[in-house]
């Protein structure tokens, strides 16, 4: 049965129909990997973060006599790698919120408090470094 109104419970479908909780120790377990699927998200976003700042605040300046062939493939390569990270980025945080639409407290919970231990532990520590311009909290 698919809830509409946020539930507590061991009873829990998550994501996909075979990932059904029916025990106190499977609910645990599945509230362990929601919450460290979570943390993951914040991790792989500071990767992210970190490696688009360090493509932009990093340009190779060649010199005025010397032409260098390979920065065009540099800066592809770059932009394609944080294009692949971005990705990855929003595919973890759509199954994220697709997670927390089972309504279930026990979810929900561990989610929020991944994030948070993630953001706590990943992304917290250079908040005057990295400048995100984007203010979405989706990218």
């Amino acid at each position: 049965m698919m809830h509409m109104t946020l539930y507590w419970g061991k009873d829990v479908t998550l994501l996909i129909d075979s990932w059904k909780t029916d025990s106190w120790l499977g609910y645990f377990l599945t509230l362990l990997a929601c919450f460290l699927f979570s943390s993951f998200y914040q991790y792989m976003e500071d990767r992210r973060l970190r490696f688009r700042s360090l493509v932009s605040s990093n340009p190779s300046q060649p010199s005025s006599t010397a032409v260098v062939p390979l920065l065009h493939k540099y800066r592809s390569s770059a932009k394609f790698a944080t294009a692949v990270l971005f990705g990855i980025n929003s595919a973890i945080g759509y199954l994220l919120m697709l997670a927390i639409m089972s309504f279930n407290g026990g979810v929900f919970l561990a989610i929020v408090l991944g994030l948070a231990v993630g953001y706590l532990f990943f992304r917290c520590t250079d908040e005057d470094t990295v400048v995100v311009d984007n203010v979405c909290a989706c990218t």
